[in-house]
């Protein structure tokens, strides 16, 4: 049972934020396959009482499983975006269900399982989150993938679709530790669906530090203590995104259960048992992703209201303006008409009273007005 305790240590060396990430995009995002690779097959292996089978040159899954099936043990093979033509010689190989093979091909699917005669269908959303010094209208917050999973009795199969979520150091770690690879394919669909969580987890936090930065933006006292909000466009881009991150998080939840609860022939119940801190995982996140929603929600209601606060402050204070130009604008309106008998005309200090009186009742309404909150 001591493989079972390090089971987490295996699957989980560290849980970095990337937010805090200051080095070098690291394996877990390795974009394509090698440009010299002729096929989608990223790796192929056989795997015997947990140690990985030397080989003199790279095996071909018909090579590998022919072996497997000779003398025992599993194969792991990882393919990367393959076409049809180069995933159907590997499905035929292994009798894979037509149906979860196009759908492999195809991908842009929603994270499920399938449970076939002899094998399990496994759709895994993966989630990168995009760097970004400022969270603006267009920007990009999270960035999904895809990891399918075949797991059968004596084989492993993935394929990934997408420029992220490479599972070499994951598959270096696994060989690292023979007790755990033991366990057959099982094992390795823990360990992937453990590694794919783990990163919704680091990619929660980063959209967490977005959402709060966003929120003390909005919330923050403007110029003259009124705020006026932050571009609309910002939020509601960063609920698009949280609400990408939703659809690769919610679907999950179910596959998780199942692997957790029910007890399944190709998965040894050892490993089953850890599926469940697998969906208590996932749970937690889908909690978060919900709440980011709602709070985006409120965000944005909130930053609605204090733009149309900011308005009517912007139009009292004309208004209140207005109200003190009116006046001089009356006493020369007045004064500029042209009638010969007009009051004070011809008296010495008609002017300088005019000035005065019209300064004075100016002076009086923005006292008024400024005492009332106006001004």
């Amino acid at each position: 049972m001591s493989m079972i305790r390090d089971l987490r240590a295996v699957v989980r060396p560290s849980r970095v934020s990337p937010r805090k990430a200051t080095s070098a995009p690291s394996a877990s995002y390795d974009t394509t396959r090698d440009p010299a690779t002729p096929s989608a097959v990223v790796d192929c292996a056989v795997y015997r009482d947990g140690r990985r089978l030397a080989s003199a040159k790279p095996l071909t899954p018909q090579e590998a499983m022919r072996q497997v099936r000779r003398d025992g043990g599993f194969v792991w093979i990882g393919l990367h975006e393959p076409t049809e033509a180069e995933f159907a010689g590997i499905a035929g190989e292994f009798g894979l269900h037509p149906l979860a093979v196009e759908d492999a091909v195809q991908a842009h699917q929603r994270p499920k399982l399938e449970r076939y005669d002899d094998s399990l269908f496994t759709v895994f959303k993966t989630i990168h989150y995009i760097e970004h010094d400022q969270l603006t209208a267009t920007s990009e917050v999270v960035e999904t993938g895809e990891v399918m999973c075949f797991t059968g009795r004596d084989f492993f199969i993935t394929v990934r679709h997408g420029g992220q979520g490479s599972l070499r150091a994951l598959r270096h770690r696994l060989q690292d530790d023979p007790e755990l690879l033991a366990k057959g394919p099982s094992a390795v669909l823990h360990a992937i669906a453990d590694h794919v969580v783990d990163g919704y987890i680091a990619v929660a936090d980063a959209v967490q530090d977005d959402i709060d930065e966003v929120e003390t933006e909005v919330f923050s006292p403007g110029r003259g203590g009124v705020s006026r909000g932050v571009d609309s466009a910002r939020i509601y881009q960063l609920k698009r995104e949280v609400m990408e991150f939703k659809r690769a998080v919610a679907p999950l939840l179910r596959p998780m259960q199942l692997l957790s609860e029910r007890p399944m022939r190709l998965i040894d119940p050892d490993i089953q048992k850890y599926f469940r801190d697998v969906a208590d995982h996932v749970a937690r996140v889908h909690e978060q992703v919900v709440g980011f929603d709602e709070l985006l929600n409120s965000i944005l209601q909130a930053n609605l209201a204090q733009a149309s606060v900011a308005q009517n402050e912007d139009m009292r204070k004309i208004t209140a303006w207005a109200a003190i130009i009116a006046v001089p604008t009356m006493v020369t309106g007045v004064y500029g008409m042209n009638f010969e008998h007009m009051p004070e005309l011809h008296w010495k200090y008609g002017y300088p009273m005019v000035l005065t009186f019209t300064v004075a009742v100016c002076v009086g309404i923005h006292r008024v007005l400024k005492r009332n909150g106006w001004l």
